[in-house]
C-alpha cells in the first residue's frame, strides 16, 4: 500500500499540502483525515468565497483541472459547488469526495489536534476576513490557525484585526522589498522552496521572521532546506 515518504528533520514542522495530497485527492476531507492520522504538525488548505457568501475549500480559480469544467469557483453558488464529486487519484468515482466547507476542514484539524494553515485565495473584502475569523473562533481553533495568502492586503487586514496571529505572506520569489514588507507588517514568510537561500533564511531569522517553504516532495530537497534552518516544510508526500 502506498504511504508517505518518511524523513528525519528535527525541529522542522511538517505541513500536509492540501492534506496528504500525494495519497488522497487534494483538498478533500479524505486528504485532511489522512494528515490527521499521521505525524504532521499542520494541514494546509485553500478557501474561496462563493457567489452567495459561503467559504468552500478548493485550490484553483476554476474547475478545469480537476473536473474539466471551465466555470469560475467564486462565480458559483455554494449548492452548485457542493453537488460536485471528484475522483480519487486512481480516477475512480467516490461519493465522499466533495468540496469541503471551511467549517469541515477546521473541525477535522481540531479533532486530530493539527494546526490549520489556511490560504485565503484571491482578494477577500474585510467583511469576509471578519467572517472567516468568526467561523474559526466559533469552533475554538483560532489560536491554532496560521493564515497565508499571496494577496498582501489580505495579510494586512488579518494583522490589523489579529495583531498576534500567526500569518505568513506567500511569495514565489525573494525580492529586494520582501524583508521590509514582512517586518513592517509583522508577517512571517511562506516561499517557493527553490527560491530561497541559506543566507536569506538567516536574514529572516535575524529579523524575527519564521520561514515556511512550499511545496517540497523530494527528501533530498527537504534535507537541504532543513540545513538552511527553515521552520516549516509544506509537502504533498513527505512526513
Amino acid at each position: 500500500m502506498q504511504d508517505t515518504i518518511h524523513v528525519n528533520l528535527p525541529g522542522v514542522k511538517m505541513v500536509a499540502h492540501r492534506g496528504v495530497s500525494g495519497l488522497e485527492r487534494e483538498n478533500t476531507c479524505a486528504a485532511f483525515v489522512a494528515a490527521g492520522n499521521r505525524s504532521y504538525f499542520g494541514v494546509e488548505t485553500d478557501i474561496h468565497r462563493t457567489a452567495d457568501g459561503r467559504y468552500i475549500v478548493f485550490h484553483d480559480d476554476n474547475l478545469t483541472r480537476l473536473l474539466g469544467d471551465g466555470r469560475v469557483v467564486e462565480e458559483m453558488r455554494f449548492d452548485e459547488l457542493r453537488a460536485l464529486r471528484l475522483t480519487d487519484l486512481d480516477g475512480n468515482a467516490r461519493g465522499d469526495l466533495l468540496l469541503p466547507t471551511l467549517e469541515e476542514y477546521v473541525h477535522i484539524c481540531k479533532k486530530y489536534d493539527k494546526d490549520c494553515v489556511l490560504e485565503i485565495k484571491n482578494h477577500f473584502e474585510p467583511e469576509d476576513i471578519d467572517n472567516v475569523i468568526a467561523i474559526i473562533r466559533g469552533i475554538g481553533w483560532l489560536e491554532r490557525t496560521i493564515f497565508i495568502s499571496f494577496d498582501l492586503p489580505n495579510m494586512i487586514c488579518i494583522r490589523e484585526r489579529l495583531p498576534q496571529q500567526r500569518a505568513q505572506y506567500l511569495v514565489s520569489t525573494f525580492g529586494e522589498d520582501l524583508l521590509p514588507i514582512l517586518t513592517a507588517n509583522h508577517l512571517d514568510l511562506d516561499i517557493k522552496y527553490s527560491s530561497i537561500t541559506a543566507e536569506q533564511v538567516r536574514a529572516c531569522h535575524e529579523a524575527g521572521i519564521e520561514v515556511n517553504v512550499w511545496t517540497v516532495n523530494e527528501a533530498a530537497d527537504a534535507d537541504r532546506l532543513a540545513g538552511y534552518g527553515v521552520d516549516y516544510i509544506t509537502t504533498n508526500i513527505l512526513e
